[in-house]
């Protein structure tokens, strides 16, 4: 397994089998913890827990009237990333917020990505939520749709760069149209990439777009004939990969349509993608078309050399072997239009305030966490700001110009849950199904579980 100093959460977070693997940014579950978040058994805490706490005159009506625990203090709950990695940075917003709230507290208290929901859940139901709350993006419009996250859309443009926010974490705050989560920071899929085996076949920079990207697979596939060898290895049910193939022919997963939703996969555009995909995965991969992204994790393909190139979490270098490290670099994804990065799922955190909280000091502690100042002094850790006029010129940072993100639907799970997507991907590769059959097959299921 492997290993390394420290980091962190993205996405779904961005988890690996040992998350501090990531040296640019994290939060999304490895295969242990994974999808766990989410289905029937976490929807059921959570109306219960809300139903405690309304039970209790916990409202969000009511939220910030209680004089006993939010005139003198709140509790903000972050992640232990935070804790190690920037505590100067929580230190200084805690100053700055107590300079502008005299008497005011704060108590930030750390937790672990494993079982951070189990404990919310715990303090919904006795009544005495955090003030802030990290979520991991996918965490939030479970929460959302329960009534356990207080709406602050009347307060979206006092926040910082709001207007450019990344469009896959301004989505993962986003519920019916109101704003339940503020974005904190980011974490991109890239290309790591053997540079000599690219050197070899006449790629001595990056390829810059799809077409590119594509001759250089077939050309390491003519001067690498061992039995197994990927030019890119992508697994074929990774349908964060194959999704953003969709994303950047202009399809998408699903929309709302006269206040249903619509699975869109079998639309012109999204069929446009998904044709792209299988073209570029029977043409670079030789991975299982039938097996998921994490078994094996694409590292352990790239480690003992059997591939030219990996789509994935940009803490996927870590984990290279020492072989390799000298001659491995990265790139983003390339576009089908030339010079564009193709659209990544983002991972990430955000900021919410519960229900129970004094939502006026829980915005204001959130304004200051993620001002401009605080975006920059994250940036300087290695991880990506909040907003597309932040980015730098890193390869992880341009990873996150363009993204996508999961439908905001409360019965998104179940289509994770029951491999909608995953199979759709292995009808198409194996051709079992046509590109269109499969696509129309997948949109109906998806149809019929977010309206269920």
């Amino acid at each position: 397994m492997c290993k390394s100093p420290r980091r962190g959460k993205w996405s779904k977070p961005i988890w690996g089998p040992n998350r501090f693997c990531d040296l640019a940014t994290g939060s999304e579950r490895g295969e242990a913890v994974s999808h766990a978040y989410g289905g029937s058994s976490m929807k059921v805490r959570i109306l219960v827990a809300v139903a405690v706490a309304a039970a209790v005159g916990v409202t969000a009506s009511s939220a910030g009237s209680s004089v006993d625990r939010s005139q003198a203090s709140i509790t903000v709950w972050l992640q232990t990333d935070a804790q190690n990695g920037w505590p100067e940075l929580v230190a200084s917003v805690n100053s700055q917020f107590q300079k502008e709230h005299p008497g005011v507290d704060v108590n930030v208290q750390y937790q672990t990505w494993p079982n951070h929901l189990q404990k919310f859940d715990a303090t919904l139901a006795g009544g005495n939520a955090p003030d802030v709350i990290e979520m991991g993006n996918t965490e939030v419009t479970k929460y959302a749709a329960a009534g356990a996250l207080q709406d602050i859309s009347s307060d979206r443009g006092s926040f910082a760069n709001s207007a450019n926010w990344l469009k896959s974490l301004k989505e993962a705050g986003t519920y019916g149209g109101r704003l339940y989560g503020v974005p904190y920071y980011a974490g991109s899929r890239i290309v790591t990439y053997r540079t000599d085996l690219f050197k070899k076949v006449g790629f001595a920079k990056p390829p810059t777009s799809l077409a590119a990207f594509t001759t250089a697979a077939k050309k390491l596939a003519a001067t690498n004939k061992a039995k197994g060898f990927s030019p890119v290895y992508i697994a074929g049910q990774d349908w964060y990969v194959a999704l953003s193939f969709v994303y950047d022919y202009g399809g998408q997963i699903a929309k709302v349509y006269r206040g249903k939703w619509q699975g869109t996969l079998d639309s012109p555009k999204s069929i446009a993608g998904l044709t792209a995909f299988k073209k570029f995965f029977l043409t670079a991969s030789r991975g299982s078309k039938s097996t998921i992204e994490t078994k094996p994790w694409p590292y352990e393909v790239y480690a003992p050399g059997m591939a030219a190139s990996m789509i994935g979490n940009s803490w996927f270098t870590c984990c290279v072997g020492d072989k390799y490290k000298g001659v491995t670099g990265t790139f983003v994804m390339p576009s089908h239009e030339k010079g564009k990065p193709m659209p990544g799922f983002l991972g990430g955190s955000i900021l919410s305030a519960p229900i129970g909280a004094n939502k006026a000091l829980a915005v204001d502690w959130i304004k200051a966490f993620t001002d401009t100042a605080s975006q920059r002094a994250l940036q300087a850790k290695g991880n990506i700001p909040n907003a597309t006029n932040l980015l730098g010129n890193s390869v992880n940072e341009r990873a996150a110009v363009r993204s996508w993100f999961i439908p905001n639907a409360k019965n998104w799970v179940n289509v994770e849950n029951g491999n909608v997507i995953r199979n759709m991907l292995t009808q198409i590769l194996t051709n079992k199904l046509t590109v269109k059959q499969a696509a129309s097959s997948a949109s109906d299921n998806i149809t019929s579980v977010l309206n269920g």
